[in-house]
């Protein structure tokens, strides 16, 4: 211990010699934090929408401005034609084109039905998605409307007299940032550990001092104890900070307690750096060792959950995600934040960290060479 003790304090001291390693552990994750559930919103706005009016009726003129008042579209021109309607999509200036036929409110009043043609700009195909469905909502609110005037006693049919009382449980208000600050704090956390641990034997490698290291009488485990303990520190530190920040932007209260969140982080950490260290083994330069960890990271990110659900994922995704830590820490720090899980809830989710912390570490020892 008394080695371990010397080591510590050679990694601290080196830690805040070099101020650019507190800012990137402790402001620019804050700052992430509070830019970026804001940014990361599922809801989509400001769909651009031009109208091709070839009825010119009460009805259709209704629809249209229905739309227009809608806080997800924006009406920016009337065209006579196709054509031209397409036109604005290929410039850009259009998302969704809605077309009125011929006849529409005519057909709708003789006959009880007609159609309109919406062609929808799928280049981002989660804009023209989105905006199809919001469309097609207001549409079929319409149509009830409609269905309302022209006959304002209609015979019930047994199938409509079933109504339906939803209920949102766990985020009443569906509000994005508490949903997405959860994941992004565990996303940030898991870049700050892995990035920061894998250029941190690789820098010794590169400066040299590498070499007295390896000559003095220290176990493998104890350098690799030495370089783990003091991020591991400062990553519940950098968590503190991003907590703190969470409740003060955002109102967000952890319902199951802070206490699992932490228990949980401090496993995760383990985990974590113990990749970030190994990558440092394996590596023998920080560019080297930045290329590798960049590369786990957009897997770790892309795969984790943070933006698309698991279990909406091809199989093969979805068996890669069971090798991920990030995965199980956004899914702990959602369920913990919003469900108020507990350690019951969560014990299967801290054994598998445990096993990627004992294993990634050990690979760590492993493969650490005091000769060269």
């Amino acid at each position: 211990m008394r080695t371990l003790r010397f080591l510590l304090q050679k990694e601290f001291r080196q830690i805040f010699r070099n101020p650019a390693i507190v800012r990137m552990i402790l402001v620019a994750p804050t700052l992430q934090l509070l830019v970026l559930p804001l940014a990361a919103d599922y809801e989509v706005r400001n769909i651009n929408l031009a109208v091709i009016d070839h009825d010119h009726s009460t009805w259709s003129r209704q629809l249209t401005q229905k739309l227009a008042a809608s806080d997800h579209f924006q009406l920016v021109d009337y065209e006579e034609s196709y054509r031209a309607g397409f036109h604005l999509v290929e410039q850009n200036e259009a998302d969704i084109l809605l077309e009125f036929p011929r006849g529409f409110e005519r057909d709708l009043i003789r006959e009880g039905k007609t159609t309109v043609m919406m062609s929808a700009n799928a280049v981002n195909s989660v804009k023209g998605g989105l905006g199809t469905a919001y469309a097609l909502n207001i549409i079929g609110s319409f149509n009830k409307n409609i269905l309302t005037e022209m006959m304002p006693t209609p015979a019930v049919s047994p199938g409509e007299q079933i109504g339906v009382v939803s209920s949102v449980r766990f985020n009443p208000l569906q509000t994005y940032p508490l949903f997405m600050a959860p994941g992004i704090l565990a996303v940030l956390l898991t870049m700050v550990g892995a990035f920061l641990a894998a250029l941190n034997i690789v820098r010794e490698k590169e400066i040299g001092t590498i070499e007295q290291i390896n000559v003095t009488p220290i176990h493998k485990w104890q350098f690799v104890l030495g370089k783990l303990i003091p991020f591991w520190v400062l990553g519940l530190v950098a968590m503190t900070v991003g907590l703190t920040a969470a409740y003060f932007a955002y109102d967000i209260v952890p319902l199951g307690g802070y206490l699992v969140i932490y228990a949980f982080a401090a496993v995760y950490m383990v985990a974590v750096l113990g990749f970030g260290l190994l990558i440092s083994t394996l590596a023998e330069t920080q560019q080297q060792a930045m290329f590798i960890s960049f590369f786990f990271m957009m897997i770790f990110i892309l795969l984790g959950g943070l933006y698309t659900p698991i279990n909406s994922m091809p199989e093969w995704a979805i068996t890669l995600t069971k090798f991920n830590p990030a995965a199980y820490f956004i899914r702990v720090m959602r369920m913990v934040v919003l469900k108020g899980s507990t350690f019951a809830d969560l014990w299967p989710d801290f054994k598998t960290m445990g096993i990627f912390a004992l294993v990634l570490n050990s690979l760590a020892v492993l493969n650490y060479r005091k000769r060269t």
